[in-house]
């Protein structure tokens, strides 16, 4: 019984069943009406002899209606045989012409008795020797004609048509069987290897791409699976560089923290290399505390938990605070950080402190990614629906293969061969613009690379504060 779980099987025996029913529908149901629409033909052309020769009884002398018999009999091929009503009790009926002259007579007829006690037409089936559709007609005031028409031919051709459905059935049902467990092989052996795929999937195996050309819903499932095979290979890539980068980054804190703190233990350090190591502990603390938020900051978007608020922000309002936060930061750096001219009006619709998340993002990559010396503009304008927040620098730019990638989680350029951050801060930015439903835009060439940040600009019909 457990062959009659596969797929394959129960695809056979589906085929199986219906071809079988189609021929038992026919063997059962059409040949029976066959046979009988062909007996009734014969009794419905058997009544109409009857009914012209009883029209024709009173011209012919009782002499000569073996001479009518067999002029309306020839032609139809059939047998007419008239009778005498003998008696009425009990009823018995008398041969006084018949067109089969020299055969053998036709007595007590059931068909004719019944006519001539009923004294109306009357049809049927008889046996007398084979099988026979008569009509009978009676014709006053004493008479019946019956006429005989042989249907053993007719029976003996259904008879034939049912031999030869009944092996036309055992060769369409063997084929059948046949043709149903090939395409049915054929079949489960497609759904053993989405089956296998999905297997090799669920372990954590992408390398193997799932191939099925079939234009057919299986090979349309087979092409959704490949589809999914690269997205999950894409995002156990990602989530592997995830962890190793989130490693790096926390280790490399982690030993420098340990380190200062092994030296302050265990060296006999003057105060002004203490306060240095501090400084310095302090620094990785801030770093650690920084990546933290970041990592915090990307769960939640990945989970889908980050909450946003839309309200009315005034872009210029920021681009003062970032002046102000980084101003220190860029003259240690030897950086010029200046406002660049604006337009009024630059409000939109977004999360104030995530606005200024992605402003800080911004400005931090322009400082940290350009040499001493590099010009740092920050402005802000309104453009038709939308208000823009732009940073621009005349530093080197960024080289046209690495654009592509800036905005990727733990992407880090090079600079001067240091470190360049953690490589999350852009990445965060772009997932924290398209929240507010914004985009980031980048451009870059020798001497002028601008990031724009867009929001939707403020209408007058805006809400005030939604989610």
């Amino acid at each position: 019984m457990s062959h009659f779980r596969t797929v394959g099987a129960r695809l056979s025996l589906a085929l199986l069943l219906v071809v079988a029913a189609v021929l038992a529908f026919v063997y059962l149901i059409v040949t029976p009406s066959l046979e009988s629409r062909l007996v009734d033909s014969r009794k419905a052309q058997s009544a109409d002899v009857a009914e012209r020769v009883v029209k024709q009884l009173p011209n012919y002398d009782q002499a000569r209606w073996d001479e009518l018999a067999q002029r309306y009999a020839s032609p139809s091929n059939t047998r007419v045989t008239i009778f005498e009503v003998f008696s009425r009790n009990p009823l018995t009926l008398r041969s006084v012409a018949d067109s089969a002259s020299g055969g053998i007579g036709i007595t007590d007829d059931p068909i004719a008795l019944r006519a001539a006690e009923k004294l109306r037409p009357a049809q049927g089936t008889v046996e007398r020797g084979e099988k026979y559709a008569e009509a009978a007609d009676p014709a006053a005031p004493r008479n019946v004609v019956l006429v005989s028409n042989s249907i053993e031919d007719s029976l003996a051709s259904v008879e034939l048509v049912k031999h030869r459905l009944a092996i036309s059935a055992l060769v369409a049902l063997l084929a059948a069987l046949l043709l149903g467990y090939i395409g049915a092989r054929l079949f489960a052996r497609r759904i053993r290897r989405l089956e296998q795929a999905a297997e090799r999937i669920a372990g954590g195996k992408f390398d193997e791409p799932i191939v099925d050309s079939s234009p057919d819903e299986l090979g349309q499932l087979a092409r959704a699976f490949d589809r999914m095979r690269e997205r999950l290979a894409g995002l156990e890539w990602a989530r592997r560089e995830f962890i190793a980068n989130a490693s790096h980054e926390l280790r490399t804190p982690l030993f420098s923290l340990g380190g200062h703190l092994e030296l302050l233990v265990d060296e006999d350090l003057d105060e002004a290399t203490k306060q240095e190591f501090l400084g310095r502990m302090r620094e990785q603390v801030d770093r650690l505390t920084k990546l933290a938020g970041e990592l915090l900051d990307l769960s939640r978007l990945d989970a889908g938990r980050l909450r946003v608020d839309r309200e009315p922000v005034d872009l210029a309002q920021i681009v003062a605070t970032l002046l102000e936060e980084f101003e220190a930061r860029a003259q240690g750096t030897g950086h010029d950080l200046a406002r660049n001219g604006m337009t009024g009006g630059a409000t939109g619709l977004g999360d104030q402190q995530r606005v200024l998340q992605v402003g800080r993002a911004l400005v931090e990559n322009a400082i940290r990614h350009t040499p001493a010396g590099t010009r740092v503009l920050i402005s802000a304008s309104r453009n038709g629906d939308q208000v823009v927040l732009v940073v621009e620098d005349d530093g080197p730019g960024i080289a046209p293969a690495a654009t592509p990638h800036v905005f990727e989680r733990f992407y880090r350029g090079d600079t001067g061969g240091r470190a360049s951050g953690s490589g999350l801060g852009l990445a965060i930015a772009r997932e924290l613009a398209e929240a507010m439903h914004g985009e980031i835009g980048l451009s870059s060439e020798p001497g002028r690379t601008v990031f724009t940040f867009s929001l939707p600009a403020q209408s007058a019909t805006s809400s005030s504060r939604f989610d």
